[in-house]
């Protein structure tokens, strides 16, 4: 298969937490999937009125399932250990809630503890009430947070004496420690000229979700002319996107938004990211299946869809 196919493990309040990461992170290697995919969220607010909203969008809700969402980290240990071959992602971890110096340790503790299997997709947020919770920078610095914790793992994951200086956080000359088993491949996620330019300087691939094929591929070719501006090989910049699934049923004989309908249409779906310069999808299986027999079933039939794209 030249296109790689990941799936999200089951974090979700409808799985239960000692038994669904394990089991699934089995379950799709068996099958065949080259990755597993964790996503984080730390609450549910009962305030969703105004910028409290889903994406801070006035009146959208939040999805009832995001009251108890496992932790991706937890979620990534518990799966390397139970799985041999299959890359473990982040998507998206949210660096700015996070002290960048811990955060960086235990990014590079699981990518040890894995013989070198992490994926770190880190996005910025956008939770005005997980920033209030527990972020050491406001919701306004969002964007430095984020900078500032590219930062600081490049310099903790390099070799030792690591050191690192800035105004808020200082790594005197020392040992620190585990290293990564390789270089941790970091992607970022977002779609505005800011995030592409980030991108383009810093990380070693771009994690788009909801953009329809054919917007994908307008923005990775902007994001190669991006690249090269900033001194580097486009080449080198590689896309995952996660297929953010809402229903799987029924064919849909009119027209339909991408990535719904059928499990063969969405396939379809993936095909079109494929041409468009899509190097490795995911889909997020957990949102459409009740249980864990349910996820094995659907995870087997999307992996038989897609498989020879």
């Amino acid at each position: 298969m030249s296109l790689k196919v990941g799936i999200g493990l089951p974090l979700l309040k409808n799985f239960d937490p000692a038994t669904a990461v394990t089991r699934a992170a089995r379950a799709v290697e068996d099958i065949g999937y080259d990755s597993v995919w964790a996503f984080e969220r730390l609450l549910l607010p009962v305030d969703q009125s105004g910028e409290h909203g889903l994406y801070r969008m006035p009146g959208v809700p939040w999805p009832e399932r995001y009251g108890s969402v496992l932790d991706p980290l937890v979620a990534l240990t518990l799966a390397a250990a139970v799985t041999q071959r299959v890359e473990l992602g982040t998507c998206v971890l949210v660096a700015p809630l996070h002290v960048p110096a811990r955060l960086a340790r235990t990014l590079a503790s699981i990518d040890a503890a894995s013989g070198g299997r992490l994926v770190a997709g880190i996005g910025s947020g956008w939770s005005i009430d997980e920033f209030a919770a527990v972020a050491p920078r406001p919701f306004a610095e969002r964007g430095a947070a984020l900078d500032e914790f590219l930062d600081v793992a490049e310099a903790l994951w390099g070799t030792d004496p690591v050191s690192f200086r800035n105004e808020r956080y200082e790594v005197a000359p020392a040992e620190f420690g585990p290293k990564p088993a390789r270089p941790i491949p970091v992607y970022l996620g977002g779609n505005s000229e800011v995030a592409l330019r980030r991108i383009a300087r810093r990380a070693d691939g771009w994690l788009p979700t909801g953009l329809q094929p054919e917007a994908v591929g307008g923005m990775l070719g902007r994001l190669r002319e991006l690249t090269a501006e900033a001194g580097r090989d486009p080449g080198e910049v590689g896309c995952t996107f996660q297929v953010g699934l809402s229903t799987v049923g029924d064919a849909i004989p009119q027209e339909r938004r991408p990535y719904t309908g059928s499990i063969e249409q969405i396939a379809g779906d993936i095909a079109q990211l494929a041409e468009a310069g899509v190097d490795h999808v995911f889909v997020t299986v957990p949102t459409v299946a009740e249980d864990l027999d349910e996820y094995e079933d659907i995870a087997g039939r999307f992996y038989t869809a897609i498989e020879g794209i």
